[in-house]
């Protein structure tokens, strides 16, 4: 598993793990191998996205203005439905997400979770969680659900990372490229072209990369 696949799965024992098989109905075990299949598809995206320096900027930008200095244990009281945001010492994501994943908006993929999945993969949204559904077992709307629970965990892991080891975009922009690379020779490489292959050739091109990370330039730069 690579590096920044296993900081952010440290974040979650196997109380966050059984939280997100109750929450999906699955078992805990399909849970666990759907997150670990889940996270590093969101991480490549990220990678994907900030390719150029454009799209590196904005996602530094991002995670110093939204997600940097987050209490994880609260966010992830908040997401799993614990809704123990308090004594959080940065942004509030806890009470953002909570009426998301912790409520009735678990089909509607609407919200935090759901607008940062919009930033990651644009148009392609769907297509993600179609893949990851069919790898898992989770169908796409479970993994859609799933994909919205992590997105922020991803983001806030980032953003204090970003911030504890004092990184510019550029320096971001390539811990995230060595992480692609890793991720690529894994088993979510494939699962990972496949989103971001537009044209459906089965190559991702330069083409595919400045679309994918139009949709991080122009919801990250904006917000």
């Amino acid at each position: 598993m690579s590096d920044l696949t296993s900081s952010v799965l440290a974040q979650l024992d196997s109380s966050h793990i059984n939280a997100i098989a109750r929450q999906l109905g699955v078992s805990p075990d399909q849970a666990g191998q759907a997150v670990q299949q889940a996270l590093p598809l969101l991480l490549g995206g990220l990678a994907r996205n900030s390719a150029s320096p454009q799209g590196a900027g904005a996602l530094h930008a991002a995670l110093e203005r939204d997600h940097s200095g987050v209490d994880i244990g609260g966010l992830l009281g908040s997401v799993l439905g614990g809704g123990a945001g308090g004594g959080n010492s940065g942004p509030d994501l806890g009470g953002l997400i909570g009426s998301v994943l912790g409520g009735g908006g678990s089909g509607s993929n609407a919200g935090a979770g759901g607008a940062i999945l919009g930033h990651i993969f644009g148009g392609r949204r769907d297509r993600a969680a179609q893949g990851l559904g069919q790898s898992s077992g989770l169908g796409g709307a479970g993994a859609a659900q799933l994909l919205a629970m992590l997105a922020p965990l991803v983001m806030s892991v980032l953003g204090n990372m970003s911030r504890e080891k004092g990184l510019d975009a550029r320096s971001l922009g390539s811990v995230l490229g060595q992480e692609n690379q890793r991720i690529e020779q894994g088993g979510v490489g494939g699962l990972l072209s496949g989103v971001l292959d537009s044209d459906g050739d089965g190559d991702l091109d330069l083409g595919d990369l400045l679309k994918a990370g139009s949709g991080l330039l122009g919801a990250f730069g904006k917000r």
